[in-house]
């Protein structure tokens, strides 16, 4: 059967990005109510959940979320604060400009009252799998891969210098593994019920559904982060274009997600994290595009090593971090996607210890590391030619050359030379 188009003609696709515009423009008004809201007065009343701490010589930086907004604040006192901790405080709001509100603001504060926070749903299964370990930064480390909460500086240091940032933040590529567990579990248990009573039903389907209903469940209880939302989204979209005989891997695809995202979530336009599970997902796109043709082998070989070295200048225009043990982040990532479901299930049946000793050795590895960042000029063109590669293969070439160039430069000559 022939695939359709999401559009019909330019009339559908004008209607469709206006009424998506129209609920951009919408929501970026309901956040400039709420930005009046709290500069009403030059001191405003809050209570939110601090979602990390940043630890300083003399001080601490808290990271809260309250229900309108996320803010920074200074913290002189020395008091062990513990992440997912209810607060109620004071803020001053006189610096604080509109796009500084939606980017995510820093204010002074004062008045600290720490709330009892032990009937929030996350710090539950926070503490669950803090009790499967005596080691903070490997509990930090699963915390953050079942529920998104921050690392430690020891885990996210680590992560920077393996190149594995990508697979501890929870994104698309935890979904896609999620969904694939659930799909199992759930056609287990729902074959039965579809032979004897729901026999006129599209099974797959059914299933896809409740899928999708539980993974929208895990997206709020974590708490939305943006690259899970994406994935979320681009999942249900791909689920109701599959139903509708239309292509799902395209550019077009990726780029309606992302628009529905920034209409919808307007303070998402500033996610650093959304945009580099965007940025993620066109290089896979890009990456199917010209080799789908390929063999199923060499696919699956030649797959992460090159969305590893075609993310990479993009990666380090914003994070300086660079090692020789980045260049087992392919390998790393093929034995992640082992890793991660049963990790799952250890933790699940209070046995999420058992690979702690091995970690520990990985954590205690001495990696030596520079700093590196891809120049400006450099990082422009590089897009550039990313977005012109989606049409000419003989730009797909360049794209290529420029970052095979780019990798060497940066690996070889800089720790060799």
């Amino acid at each position: 059967m022939q695939t359709l188009t999401l559009f019909k003609n330019f009339k559908e696709s004008r209607f469709f990005y206006s009424l998506l515009f129209f609920i951009f423009i919408f929501n970026l008004f309901v956040e400039f109510n709420n930005y009046q809201l709290l500069k009403k007065n030059e001191v405003y009343h809050t209570k939110g959940i601090i979602e990390n701490v940043y630890k300083k010589k003399n001080y601490q930086i808290l990271k809260i979320k309250t229900q309108s907004f996320t803010f920074f604040t200074k913290y002189n006192q020395n008091k062990n604060i513990q992440i997912l901790q209810n607060i109620d405080l004071y803020l001053t709001t006189k610096e604080i400009t509109f796009l500084t509100y939606l980017k995510g603001f820093y204010t002074n504060s004062f008045n600290y009252n720490f709330l009892d926070s032990t009937a929030y749903h996350k710090e539950k299964i926070y503490n669950f799998i803090d009790s499967q370990h005596l080691n903070k930064d490997i509990s930090s480390l699963y915390n953050a891969l079942f529920i998104a909460t921050p690392l430690t500086p020891n885990i996210r240091e680590l992560a920077s210098k393996l190149g594995i940032s990508h697979l501890i933040a929870i994104s698309g590529f935890h979904l896609g593994l999620i969904s694939f567990v659930l799909y199992f579990i759930i056609q287990f248990i729902y074959n039965k019920l579809h032979t004897k009573i729901l026999p006129y039903r599209n099974k797959r389907f059914d299933i896809m559904v409740i899928t999708s209903f539980i993974l929208l469940f895990y997206l709020y209880f974590i708490d939305v982060p943006a690259s899970l939302l994406r994935a979320f989204i681009m999942f249900i979209f791909a689920l109701f274009l599959s139903r509708n005989n239309i292509k799902i891997i395209s550019f077009e695809t990726l780029f309606i997600v992302l628009c529905i995202i920034i209409s919808f979530f307007p303070k998402l336009l500033f996610s650093l994290s959304l945009w580099f599970s965007i940025a993620g997902v066109f290089y896979i796109f890009l990456f199917l595009k010209y080799f789908q043709n390929l063999h199923k082998f060499l696919q699956f070989i030649l797959f992460n090593i090159w969305i590893f070295l075609g993310m990479n200048p993009i990666v380090h225009y914003f994070f300086e971090t660079t090692t020789l043990e980045q260049l087992y982040s392919p390998i790393l990532t093929i034995l992640f996607s082992i890793f991660y479901p049963i990790s799952i299930l250890l933790h699940a049946f209070h046995f999420g210890g058992l690979f702690d000793i091995y970690i520990e050795k990985l954590i205690d590895l001495p990696i030596s590391n520079m700093e590196f960042f891809t120049p400006t000029w450099f990082f422009i063109l590089y897009i550039m030619v990313s977005l012109f590669a989606t049409i000419r293969k003989n730009i797909f070439i360049l794209l290529n050359l420029l970052f095979i160039i780019y990798n060497l430069w940066m690996f070889v000559f800089l720790f060799i030379f």
